[in-house]
């Protein structure tokens, strides 16, 4: 959730013109990350879950491109995306553990 609020402040003061573009696109992809995550969970099987997270660690992965490119085209600057990024990094790894862990729960 800490990842979406901050995409939600990243992307408050995006000109108007953004609404339905990169403004949309961050926010969707930021928010998709932990409803994947806890609709996997509250789905029977843990094959459904590991679908689950494997789509929240795509969304994460989109979430990760918009907010570079937000950076390149000059709506925000690398100092104000590095701590969403760095969190990003450290979800993904988060995410990957849990499916290993999952799918191979002795090893």
């Amino acid at each position: 959730m800490r990842i979406a609020t901050q995409a939600y402040l990243l992307t408050k003061d995006f000109p108007r013109t953004e609404a339905y573009g990169m403004t949309s696109q961050v926010r969707r992809s930021a928010a998709s990350i932990p409803a994947n995550i806890a609709e996997g969970y509250g789905r029977d099987g843990t094959a459904t879950f590991v679908q689950f997270l494997k789509i929240a660690n795509g969304s994460l992965k989109e979430l990760e491109t918009h907010v570079m490119l937000t950076a390149r085209v000059g709506l925000t600057r690398d100092d104000d995306v590095a701590p969403l990024l760095n969190d990003c990094d450290e979800l993904g790894k988060m995410l990957r553990s849990l499916i290993r862990s999952i799918q191979n729960p002795l090893g």
